[in-house]
């Protein structure tokens, strides 16, 4: 593990020689460089005489790409933000802070040099030092899997206090199981620092307080008590931005890809088709509807214009064009929306209510393609949903965050896990007449627009579809007016 570090005070100092002196179990550190402005530094001038790289200016360090890891020494915090900023990421940085919290907890296994005031003053030192991390969440578990301790920063997320986490098993709170994680897709990273007694690198899936997953690369070190592992740091990051923004490329990609596919058999397989169906009207015009033959040509024809409907589909599909963008109500479009479906979902017997939101500003968005997008959910609602059952539309606009929420649900038959992984996936379906177009098109629609569409489901119990709009912070003042339930 290459070292840089930056602040050439005492500490620096106190590093080089313990690094250069010690015998390391685990791991094979070494100091190839030291920053500071100050050249008479004591950490500076030992490196130096050590003929390692040194410069007054730490950003030399973004320059290589033979450092694992940066630790700021000089206690600024502006300097620790700049650092984590410019990194690569494969690159670990750690505050002083930090530093010094895994200096004194190395120390702890020490006993011979523990005294009652040092324990109390690395305890008060521990509680600081987690609570200021940037950008990561800190667990201390110990070898029975219960929290002995978590940061700030990972009791708000997981929307719990500090009594209702210390003392839990850490799969409890982070997982919501009964049992540790386990298998080669979830290895559980406590279990392999017990094992092994050496740090593990892993990447999970959480769930946050309201049940929405969250991907976590994940991190675990192990503390020792002489040479027994008593439990583990786990450090963890959110990494859920670079996971769906990867999962949006890949689904562009598919997309794009099947469009151009799509294209190109549609036109193909059109004028065939046709002449099928032509040929088979022409035949039974000549046959009585008593005869065996016409009744054959007839479910010729059926099956024919069901082909014509899926080709229409792929031409829809592949001939996607770039949105033309006007500020438009959202409310006015689902109300628009809901009169163009309404007498579908009463030929099966369902209700459809909105609920709309008030002093909703306008969106940026294609009318069109939108009011399309919503169509297809609400048919798709209208086939799930039993007879006598409920459709319901609500809008919400989070003025914290400046999005525009739309949900549709029904109380259908609701979906499992593993269909909600396709569901966007073009030509995958779960129905007998379906296309498997109509969502991998609404999913294109909204992504488009920058927006964004996910899905709850629980089998039995519905389904519900939730678009979300970004709006400009500046027309956010511009607020729509209300609307009364429509039913």
């Amino acid at each position: 593990m290459n070292i840089a570090v930056v602040g050439g005070g005492v500490r620096c100092r106190e590093l080089i020689k313990i690094i250069k002196n010690h015998t390391f179990r685990e791991i094979s550190p070494q100091i190839i460089g030291v920053a500071d402005i100050n050249e008479n530094a004591p950490g500076f001038i030992l490196a130096r005489e050590n003929g390692l790289f040194v410069t007054r200016d730490y950003n030399d360090f973004f320059n290589r790409n033979d450092i694992d890891l940066i630790i700021e020494l000089t206690g600024n915090m502006k300097i620790y933000n700049d650092i984590l900023k410019k990194k690569e990421r494969n690159v670990r940085a750690i505050a002083s802070k930090t530093a010094r919290l895994f200096w004194e907890i190395s120390r702890i296994s020490d006993k011979q040099k523990q005294t009652t005031e040092r324990l109390q003053e690395t305890k008060k030192l521990y509680k600081t030092a987690v609570n200021e991390l940037i950008q990561e969440d800190v667990l201390v578990i110990s070898s029975d899997y219960r929290v002995v301790d978590a940061n700030d920063t990972l009791l708000k997320k997981l929307g719990l206090r500090r009594d209702e986490a210390i003392g839990h098993f850490c799969y409890e709170i982070t997982h919501h199981k009964d049992r540790p994680c386990s298998g080669e897709d979830h290895p559980c990273p406590l279990f392999q620092t017990l094992s092994n007694k050496e740090s593990f690198q892993t990447t999970h899936t959480h769930l946050d307080k309201n049940g929405n997953k969250i991907y976590y690369s994940i991190s675990t070190y192990p503390i020792f008590d002489n040479d027994t592992v008593t439990g583990a740091i786990e450090i963890s990051r959110d990494i859920t931005k670079d996971i769906n923004l990867q999962k949006a490329m890949m689904q562009q990609e598919k997309l794009a890809s099947v469009g151009r596919l799509s294209a190109g058999v549609a036109h193909e397989i059109n004028n065939p088709l046709t002449t099928i169906l032509t040929t088979a009207m022409l035949i039974q015009e000549d046959l009585t509807p008593d005869d065996p033959i016409y009744q054959e040509l007839n479910t010729v024809t059926d099956e024919t214009l069901r082909c014509r409907k899926i080709v229409t589909s792929l031409l829809n599909f592949a001939r996607q064009s770039n949105p033309t963008k006007k500020e438009n109500s959202i409310n006015a479009i689902v109300a628009e929306t809901i009169l163009l479906t309404q007498k579908q979902a009463a030929f099966k017997d369902l209700v459809i209510e909105a609920h709309y939101a008030e002093g909703i500003p306008p969106v940026n968005v294609d009318k069109g393609q939108i009011q399309q997008a919503f169509i297809n959910l609400i048919i798709n609602a209208i086939e799930a949903a039993e007879p006598g059952g409920k459709i319901s539309l609500t809008t919400h606009f989070s003025p914290l965050n400046c999005m525009v929420e739309i949900m549709v649900t029904d109380n259908g038959k609701g979906m499992t896990e593993e269909i909600i992984d396709k569901i966007f996936d073009p030509f995958f379906t779960d129905k007998k007449s379906g296309t498997g177009l109509g969502l991998a098109i609404t999913h294109g629609i909204i992504e488009q627009h920058g927006g964004a569409i996910d899905v709850k489901s629980t089998p039995h119990e519905g389904s519900t579809f939730i678009i979300r709009f970004p709006v400009t912070k500046g027309d956010t003042h511009a607020a729509e007016p209300p609307h009364s339930d429509h039913r």
